[in-house]
């Protein structure tokens, strides 16, 4: 039997991973337990602060069900949600395509189909706006037909599931492009909004001095065949978490400015997103 020592049980932690019949699940777990090893030498790690690690991460486990992922949120405020989708689109970002950004908890199927110009806010109070633009590829040309599914939160920060009445849909729709790939919608401004900080995520933010907000954001998937399925979002311009986001979504590229209202006309956002022809 080996006498194992701090550096010498991490080989022997890998040398176990070596008859893995999957190559890819032995890369990860490998990597996976180097770093794991590597950072608790780092740090020096108490038995006791090990056991903090355990009991927060038992906590998030304790609070998710089916409408709350908190394991999701972790990642999400560590910034690892953003690095994953930044690497799983980095192979097809080239030229002027949009970039991505984070899908977020609160996409729904089955969102109602609306004709162009219609309203999507569904009766829900606050300034309204007009979001339009064009679906185009690479070279310029426009996208017909493309399904664009989009929602967003309320002018008090919250969306639709977060409502009294969770079941009725408000401010999301899906929407198809004319012939010059154009669309058009009508809704009202949405706010800044927290993540949910009732839990152990919250309660690691307060302890890392952070706070859990959200910039004002529109969300957008786009489709079409022969294209790369584009999931992103709108950031409004002014917004006082732009450069803070919570879950590091904001990019500066996708921030939009809102034309003021002018007389009988709403503020007005137009944006023109461009896809990628598919890769994958």
């Amino acid at each position: 039997m080996k006498t194992l020592t701090e550096t010498g049980i991490t080989e022997e932690a890998l040398a176990r991973l070596a008859n893995c019949p999957s190559p890819r699940l032995r890369e990860i777990a490998t990597s996976l337990t180097r770093h794991l090893h590597e950072f608790v030498r780092e740090v020096s790690l108490t038995p006791e602060e090990w056991e903090a690690g355990i009991e927060f991460l038992t906590e998030a486990g304790h609070i998710t069900d089916d409408k709350r992922q908190e394991f999701i949120l972790l990642s999400d405020t560590l910034g690892l949600s953003a690095t994953v989708d930044i690497i799983a689109n980095r192979g097809g970002a080239g030229g002027d395509a949009t970039e991505s950004s984070l899908l977020g908890p609160f996409f729904r199927k089955g969102a109602p189909t609306f004709l162009n110009d219609a309203d999507i806010s569904a009766g829900a109070m606050g300034e309204p706006i007009i979001v339009s633009g064009r679906v185009l590829n690479q070279r310029g040309k426009p996208i017909a037909r493309a399904t664009i599914d989009t929602w967003q939160a309320s002018a008090d920060g919250k969306y639709d599931l977060q409502q009294p009445h969770p079941d009725e849909m408000k401010l999301r729709g899906r929407f198809l492009t004319d012939d010059d790939g154009r669309f058009r919608f009508r809704s009202v401004r949405p706010s800044s909004y927290p993540v949910p900080a009732d839990g152990p995520v919250g309660r690691m933010l307060r302890a890392l001095g952070r706070h859990p907000y959200r910039p004002a954001h529109i969300h957008f998937m786009i489709a079409a065949p022969g294209y790369d399925t584009l999931t992103t979002a709108l950031y409004l311009d002014g917004d006082r978490y732009l450069d803070s986001d919570a879950v590091f979504g904001a990019k500066q590229s996708l921030v939009v400015h809102i034309e003021p209202s002018s007389g009988a006309t709403a503020s007005a956002i137009d944006f023109n997103f461009i896809l990628n022809a598919a890769t994958r």
